[in-house]
């Protein structure tokens, strides 16, 4: 196969898993979690997110459409998001001291409070510290929303929302893993906006 087809294939393969989910009813559980969020936000909660890796860099990304904006066309009051990834004096101080499958609980314990969501990024649904994080906000009273992928793993017995991607290619399942949290924060900023939580700014 020469590499133009390769390329082609490859694009098919990630139209054809984002097919499937659209036959599992992503829109309605994108919803939910899109109501569950903005619930959290007009209460005067946050977004913590986690994930590593690639997951790693979409949580940053997905804190980043949060906080700042999402749409050129749409400039809106900032909507409060924390990846717990982005402080590298943090991340190898925890792991350094208490181990890395410590990174995101240790600081969530101290961040995360009762109302807020944690959104937990992972492929495989097994990595250690991802888990830590989901037990510590289920002990803190946070609301655990997960994108994973596979059978979801053990993550997805600890999240009170997920939305599990129907493939085992890690490339795949991040490229829809990122298409979904956009679509999330879309939904969250036409849901406060329609309900008067937030603003459109000039």
């Amino acid at each position: 196969m020469d590499l133009s087809a390769r390329i082609e294939a490859t694009i098919r393969e990630s139209a054809a898993v984002k097919e499937r989910l659209l036959a599992m009813d992503v829109g309605g559980q994108l919803s939910a979690m899109a109501e569950t969020v903005a619930r959290s936000i007009a209460d005067g909660g946050k977004v913590l997110l986690c994930g590593n890796g690639g997951s790693a860099g979409d949580a940053q990304h997905l804190a980043g459409e949060f906080l700042i904006r999402l749409r050129a066309s749409l400039n809106r009051d900032a909507l409060p998001a924390l990846s717990l990834i982005t402080d590298s004096s943090t991340l190898t101080a925890c792991a350094n001291d208490y181990g890395f499958e410590q990174i995101f609980a240790r600081p969530l314990r101290a961040l995360g409070q009762k109302g807020d969501i944690l959104l937990a990024i992972t492929t495989s649904g097994n990595s250690a510290n991802v888990l830590a994080a989901l037990d510590a906000a289920g002990d803190q009273g946070l609301t655990s929303l997960g994108f994973l992928g596979g059978t979801g793993g053990a993550a997805l017995d600890r999240c009170d929302q997920a939305i599990v991607v129907p493939s085992d290619d890690t490339n795949r399942i991040q490229e829809s893993h990122i298409m979904l949290g956009h679509a999330l924060v879309q939904g969250v900023e036409e849901l406060l906006l329609v309900q008067g939580h937030i603003k459109a700014v000039p």
